[in-house]
């Protein structure tokens, strides 16, 4: 993913709040949604850019570390922890070890950089990275009662997955203490304020290795594997949310992390309701008395049936609100508004007494309704 700013990607300042990071994305992924430009590769990669920004700034843990670190804290297996403590080391002087250590620094490292490198889980010289499991993503489509209610779908991914055969290690057989940590999976790197122990490289932390390679997944400590995931779908997401499952992506190697499945939310349209925003509106029909009379109908909602009060002298297009019946705002929040399109039905044509009953209806009209239409 590129690095270019994040906040500049979604078109908001730094100090930017949650909401108006929402509707930024919102605005821009309606724009770009491929959906909306089929075919263009253009479009295609900047809605890639936007999700993956949304999807960084919109998770605060995820934004206080890439507002401290930028681009580089959003790297694979990234310690901001660990990043804080040799950064503190280093402003306290650490630079100034190295120079005293001579030749060689801290044991096989020689400079600040080459520990730092150990921040994202790196192993050092002679040994294969650890590196943590790629994020995948998958799609899935839902009804958009199912959006606004909230559901559980199932997803089948084929993704790499760690190999039950040799326990993720790539290799064959329990094997030799390792030669680089005799054994103790653990190794000391540096001294002083900048001691830790860390994963041995060689035999990522197993303390064994071993010269034959697994012949289930020929040393790669991974497999593909189809699996089946139960998916819970909050309630509120729209065409094209994102939904984070932790460690449920492909599997890392050499005992790191698996990364994460993001689901991206495909929602269908429903015949009658419509969707804008957090509202949802519903066209209502309504016999010609109910309307000049008013009436006490019910109104269907995600929720249940409702009453509703239709005034009298109601006319179509009226739009009557029922609170809080529309979309629920993911996280909490409260949901929009249910709006209901009063639509006057005809009765079916061809009943004389019908006919005699609209001409004295026409008569009392008095005036061209269409009289003060202008444009």
């Amino acid at each position: 993913m590129a690095t270019r700013d994040l906040y500049a990607e979604l078109g908001v300042k730094r100090g930017a709040s949650a909401d108006e990071i929402k509707k930024a994305y919102r605005k821009l992924a309606r724009k770009h949604h491929p959906d909306v430009n089929p075919g263009n590769r253009e479009a295609e990669e900047r809605f890639k850019r936007i999700s993956f920004a949304h999807d960084v700034l919109s998770d605060p843990e995820k934004r206080r570390v890439y507002d401290e670190f930028g681009s580089e804290g959003l790297q694979a297996g990234f310690d901001p922890n660990r990043a804080r403590e040799f950064r503190r080391a280093r402003a306290a002087g650490a630079e100034d070890v190295f120079a005293e250590a001579g030749h060689g620094g801290f044991g096989r490292y020689s400079s600040f950089e080459d520990i730092f490198g150990d921040i994202f889980g790196g192993r050092g010289p002679g040994g294969g990275p650890a590196a943590r499991g790629a994020d995948l993503e998958s799609s899935i489509e839902i009804d958009l009662l199912d959006a606004v209610r909230g559901t559980t779908a199932t997803v089948a991914l084929a993704k790499p997955v760690t190999c039950e055969a040799c326990r993720g290690s790539g290799a064959e057989g329990a094997g030799a203490p390792c030669p680089e940590c005799g054994g103790r999976g653990q190794v000391k790197v540096g001294a002083g304020p900048l001691s830790f122990g860390r994963r041995c490289a060689r035999c990522a932390g197993a303390g064994r290795v071993s010269l034959r390679a697994c012949g289930t997944c020929h040393g790669r400590g991974v497999v593909e594997q189809t699996q089946r995931l139960n998916v819970k779908i909050p309630a509120g997401v729209d065409d094209g949310s994102r939904i984070r499952l932790a460690g449920k992506g492909a599997a890392g190697t050499g005992g790191a992390p698996a990364g994460d499945l993001y689901i991206v939310t495909r929602v269908r349209p429903h015949p009658r309701l419509e969707r804008r925003g957090q509202d949802l509106h519903l066209d209502l029909p309504l016999t010609i008395g109910e309307a000049l009379f008013g009436a006490m109908v019910e109104v269907p909602t995600p929720t249940g049936a409702v009453k509703l009060r239709v005034p009298p002298g109601s006319q179509s297009g009226t739009k009557l609100r029922l609170r809080g019946k529309g979309v629920p705002v993911m996280k909490g929040g409260g949901a929009g508004d249910l709006y209901v399109v009063l639509q006057i039905q005809l009765p079916p044509d061809g009943d004389e007494r019908v006919r005699e009953a609209v001409k004295v209806i026409e008569a009392s009209y008095g005036r061209n309704p269409r009289g003060d239409l202008r444009l």
